[in-house]
């Protein structure tokens, strides 16, 4: 897996030796020498990672990486402060600019590429949720909810078999503000996803049980694949911390333990965490929202037509009857003319209300539009359809409607006609047009009845 990364610095041997590095590992590499340069790149073309130097003349890193991240076009992108500076405090302002991680110079080739492997592995799945939120309804900006839950304490969940290093490590967290809990043994891990861990800290030098191996579990197991997990390692044995960024894991820390790098660490991770679950989320929401009425709550005329298709078919391969009901509010517009769209929307979501309680768990319920709403019913003939639209039609008339929060009570009826599946020629057009002129016949027939066209 190979990225596209943009590399700031205002010194040339600076840029020229990273890009060696990098395009020895097959990534095509940009390159900017000013921070004005580096944010007009960015925006148009629009890298998977962004490389930027700290110190350079007129606006530094730190800016560079604050006017990043308050444009949403590169928000996204993340960014690697890479620094000579060697104080801790120097890199966490990096993080606190917005920051994804640091690198300090001379930049170790192990770091880097470690580094940039966890970035891809997360920009991968952030980018194919942008990409889906984006192809469907589209939710707006981050919500102010969101930003804050993004930011508040890590849950974080430490497997370690030695006693003294996993609690010195918990009280490390916890004297920031996090929540930990440590685990001294590899089984019994609990629903990590239903207690909402952001970041599992796995040590690598566990004799109990194989370390690579619950980080393996942890990305195949669904359930916990998108929690971020941090490796503790020995800084000389970068082979295994190496196997566990290939493995999956999203980030390592080396003992001794720095409790600022720690600290910077936790949050990096935990914010990624997050931001995939909002993503997640959104992505979720959009789908519902594509598919569902908002005011009743039902399915709509989308869902319909591609759960009516697939049920065509399968009726028409499996030689079972399929049926539907369309049916449509009598004197709908004099509610909304009398009492006002509020008791009109009342009238709605009673109409839903009465529909769902009286179809099979089988049955598709759906509102098409405005009043109309449609019934779609497998496996069921004909007359079948007629009884099952005759009850509805008398549960609708059987009491009256409260609106307007009680205030008033309303006489409300429905028209209703049916059409059943004529074979495998029958299109979703032609049933549906006939359970229209149904309806139609049971609206000039007097309203308040049942009507249907068999062919």
């Amino acid at each position: 897996m190979t990225a596209r990364i943009l590399i700031v610095d205002d010194i040339e041997a600076n840029r020229r030796l990273l890009q060696a590095k990098l395009e020895a590992q097959y990534h095509t590499v940009l390159l900017a020498e000013n921070g004005p340069q580096a944010l007009e790149m960015a925006s148009r073309e629009l890298p998977e990672i962004i490389l930027l130097d700290v110190m350079m003349p007129g606006m530094d890193g730190y800016e560079v990486c604050t006017r990043l991240k308050a444009d949403p076009a590169t928000s996204y992108i993340p960014v690697v402060m890479v620094t000579a500076l060697s104080e801790m405090e120097d890199r966490v302002k990096g993080l606190d600019a917005g920051a994804e991680d640091f690198l300090t110079k001379p930049v170790d080739d192990f770091l880097l590429n470690s580094r940039i492997t966890a970035l891809m592995r997360y920009n991968t799945v952030a980018a194919e949720l942008r990409q889906r939120e984006a192809s469907g309804l589209r939710s707006g900006a981050m919500e102010e909810a969101s930003r804050e839950e993004i930011d508040r304490p890590a849950r974080v969940f430490i497997v370690d078999d030695d006693p003294r290093s996993s609690t010195r490590l918990a009280s490390m967290l916890r004297a920031q503000g996090h929540k930990a809990t440590t685990l001294l043994e590899a089984g019994n891990m609990g629903d990590l996803a239903a207690e909402r861990v952001d970041v599992v800290i796995v040590s690598l030098f566990c004799r109990s049980f194989d370390p690579l191996k619950l980080c393996a579990h942890f990305k195949v197991n669904p359930v916990t694949r998108s929690i971020s997990v941090i490796v503790v390692c020995d800084p000389h044995d970068k082979a295994k911390a190496l196997r566990a960024l290939e493995i999956g894991a999203s980030d390592t820390i080396t003992v001794p333990l720095d409790k600022q790098e720690l600290a910077a660490r936790i949050r990096t991770q935990t914010r990624r965490t997050r931001y995939i679950d909002i993503l997640r989320q959104r992505v979720d929401r959009g789908l519902e929202l594509s598919v569902i009425d908002q005011l009743t709550g039902l399915h709509n005329r989308r869902y319909m037509n591609g759960q009516l298709e697939q049920l065509m078919q399968r009726s028409v391969r499996g030689g079972k009857p399929l049926s539907l009901m369309m049916t449509d509010i009598d004197h709908f517009k004099s509610v909304n003319d009398t009492h006002g769209h509020q008791a009109g929307d009342d009238v709605l979501r009673e109409i839903a209300k009465r529909l769902r309680a009286n179809v099979r768990p089988t049955d598709i319920v759906c509102r098409t539009g405005g009043e109309e709403f449609v019934v779609v019913m497998p496996d069921t003939p004909g007359d079948l359809a007629c009884a099952a639209a005759e009850r509805i039609r008398k549960s609708v008339a059987a009491e009256e409607f409260p609106v307007l929060g009680g205030s008033r009570n309303l006489r409300i009826t429905v028209s209703a006609g049916v059409s059943t599946l004529q074979g495998a020629t029958d299109t979703i057009d032609e049933l549906l047009h006939r359970a229209d002129t149904a309806l139609y016949q049971a609206k000039t027939g007097g309203r308040n009845r049942v009507e249907s066209i068999a062919a």
